[in-house]
């Protein structure tokens, strides 16, 4: 293979051999530059990303410190009082009690709550209250009534579980 190459090139005119060296030296010029270009722009993008990554593994560290100083905190423990007297006696403090239709302790930890006509915004706010006092919503269903803001509500709460 060697051999028919040099025999091919001095087959050529000396001024074939200039043009077509040349001709191949152009094109190794053009190549470097089109390879050093194109690795120019990939070391420019790369380094815009790598900046956007370590914002992103900062705010992971200060987000992961955030939740071991969360998880840190004491959560107060729960009133271990009878759940149905204690939701009823929030219903009563809320001013809710006019709508309440039933309110059952399905067992020691759980109870559910049905209001027939309340006005959302004071349901919502009495559910933030008993999520305050470490009762959670379990599951709910609320259905808007013909009287705007009022709605009819079935809810079943649940005690807090220690972590």
């Amino acid at each position: 293979m060697k051999q028919q190459i040099i025999k091919w090139w001095e087959s050529r005119s000396p001024r074939d051999r200039v043009v077509i060296a040349a001709l191949g030296a152009l094109v190794a010029v053009v190549l470097y530059f089109v390879l050093i270009q194109s690795a120019y722009r990939a070391r420019t993008q790369l380094g815009a990303s790598v900046a956007t990554l370590r914002a992103q593994a900062l705010r992971l560290e200060r987000d992961a410190a955030e939740l071991a100083r969360v998880r840190a905190v004491r959560v107060p423990p729960v009133a271990q009082t009878d759940l149905r007297t204690h939701v009823q006696a929030l219903i009563t403090g809320a001013g809710l009690s006019g709508g309440l239709l039933r309110i059952d302790a399905t067992d020691a930890n759980h109870v559910q709550v049905v209001f027939g006509s309340v006005a959302f915004a004071e349901w919502l706010q009495w559910v933030t209250v008993l999520q305050s006092q470490q009762i959670r919503l379990e599951t709910g269903r609320v259905e808007a009534l013909s009287t705007p803001g009022m709605v009819g509500s079935s809810a079943t709460f649940s005690r807090a579980r220690a972590q």
